[in-house]
């Protein structure tokens, strides 16, 4: 894989001079091009071996074009902070937005090439990573990114040759460390282990771009070349590439489905209520103070159909939970931050620590409930959705997480009710909005959305817990009794 990278390539200083002067121009005008559009970000990956010019191919590019409009991202070692999070939290956190240029300065390739060389992951272990990255990057480039990644090379002989070098020259001599040395002995296992990774990561949609490190003109030619051709052909095609990620939805024989077998006419006393809540309450105090607990943290999600009672719910679960341990996320309309990055993105940087807990009141859903029925977003954009949300619910409960998703059922003569009662009452006159009347007039188009999803995204790992919430005090003790029987589980398996 890296012998077309080992047969010197040389570019002279007047050849580079002449063609370097064209090539700034070009970058200059693509980059304000992708600016003005903004319609998709740039996604750029140098990654290599020591030694191969990484830092020096990244200078040149904030040399030749505007740097106001690039950022670089470094990622060393991860914090306490990022390690009680998922492997990609850090990594979502520093995507680049919409007509933008990101440059990732070692990437999610870096700590499993490393752990695999030291034998901290097994082989097995690395192919899951890769497989969670792969499936990543086809969501990045779905969501409209363009994502180049290039991997700089130098034979074992040309590494020594090029630290010692760069070791003599004042000016170069700090990026040489005792560690660049002391990874010259583990060179081969680094391309045993970097071979694979780019063979089973270089796909149609992000593909490996392997460049010779050898020269400083030839590599940075190769990169800016690349980068420009990239650009223009985006720019001037205006459609992403597209990766197929789901089947279609099939058609059902019947009406029964797991919101028409719920029986909704489930109720509970008051006098039975408060015994039964006060119970539950007390469990997930209990738990949440559990020293185990310390190696979780909590994601809960609640969707519905308008006044099913999600906020009351949720008021039920924080009052038995330490303020100091829990946030409520309301989801409405993306900002425009939001919308200028991966739907994914607004949750992904809300995702708690471990011993803490995060409350979606809305969630990622909405992609495959509101934008679907609305149309806010493309047929193939929600049908894929399914699988990149039970990837990144799949990342939470891989990292820690204990993730539990509601939907709340409640017919529609019960809502009709609640709509008026909210209409007469002042303090929850709020709550009502001509929004709501709308969408009360697509009830069927959202409870076919809502079992779809169901369908797709109820996994072990992150199950759905269906719950009829005709009435308020059965509903909120089902939430809080499932809940807290799920934390225990995973608290036993300790």
């Amino acid at each position: 894989m890296f012998e077309s990278a080992e047969v010197g390539h040389v570019i002279d200083k007047k050849t580079f001079r002449k063609e370097e002067d064209a090539l700034r121009a070009e970058l200059l005008l693509a980059q304000n091009a992708l600016r003005e559009l903004g319609k998709f970000p740039v996604v750029l990956l140098i990654s290599g071996v020591d030694g191969a010019g990484k830092g020096e191919t990244i200078s040149t590019l904030y040399e030749w074009m505007d740097p106001r409009y690039l950022s670089t991202l470094a990622f060393a070692e991860p914090s306490d902070e990022e390690r009680e999070r998922p492997f990609m939290w850090r990594y979502w956190r520093a995507l680049p937005p919409k007509g933008r240029i990101g440059i990732f300065s070692g990437s999610w390739y870096s700590i499993p090439i490393a752990q695999r060389i030291a034998r901290e992951m097994t082989r097995g272990g690395l192919d899951n990573r890769l497989d969670q990255i792969n499936h990543f990057e086809s969501m990045l480039v779905n969501e409209g990114a363009l994502v180049l990644k290039f991997w700089f090379h130098l034979s074992k002989d040309g590494q020594k040759v090029r630290l010692k070098k760069l070791e003599k020259d004042p000016r170069t001599a700090w990026r040489v460390t005792k560690l660049s040395w002391e990874r010259t002995k583990t060179y081969d296992d680094l391309q045993d282990v970097a071979g694979h990774v780019l063979r089973v990561t270089n796909t149609a949609w992000a593909p490996w771009t392997i460049v010779d490190g050898t020269d400083d003109n030839y590599r940075n030619l190769r990169v800016g070349k690349a980068l420009l051709e990239a650009l223009k052909q985006r720019l001037a095609s205006g459609a992403p590439k597209t990766v197929a990620v789901a089947p279609p939805i099939a058609p059902r024989i019947d009406d029964r489905n797991v919101i028409s077998a719920l029986d909704l006419s489930q109720a509970l006393s008051d006098k039975t209520y408060e015994r039964e809540l006060a119970k539950w309450q007390g469990r997930l105090l209990e738990l949440s103070r559990d020293k185990r607990f310390a190696k979780h943290s909590l994601v809960l999600a609640f969707e519905g159909m308008d006044a099913a009672g999600k906020g009351g719910a949720i008021r039920r679960i924080t009052a038995a939970l330490d303020p100091r341990q829990y946030q409520i996320i309301p989801i409405a309309a993306p900002t425009d931050e939001e919308r200028a990055q991966p739907y994914l993105w607004r949750f992904w940087r809300h995702m708690p620590r471990q011993g803490r807990a995060t409350i979606f009141d809305r969630s990622w859903y909405g992609r495959v409930l509101v934008e679907r029925i609305e149309g806010f977003c493309a047929e193939a954009d929600w049908l894929r959705a399914y699988a990149e949300i039970n990837d990144f619910e799949h990342e939470l409960v891989e990292a820690g997480a204990v993730v539990l998703k509601f939907w709340l059922q409640i017919d529609a003569e019960e809502q009709l009710r609640r709509f008026k009662e909210r209409e007469q009452i002042e303090h929850k006159r709020f709550k009502i909005t001509a929004e709501d009347w709308r969408n009360r007039d697509k009830w069927d188009a959202y409870q076919t959305a809502a079992v779809d999803m169901i369908d797709r995204t109820s996994t072990g790992k992150a199950p759905w817990i269906v719950v009829e919430a005709n009435d308020k005090n059965f509903a909120r003790v089902k939430i809080l009794r499932a809940l807290c029987e799920r934390l225990e589980a995973v608290l036993k398996a300790d």
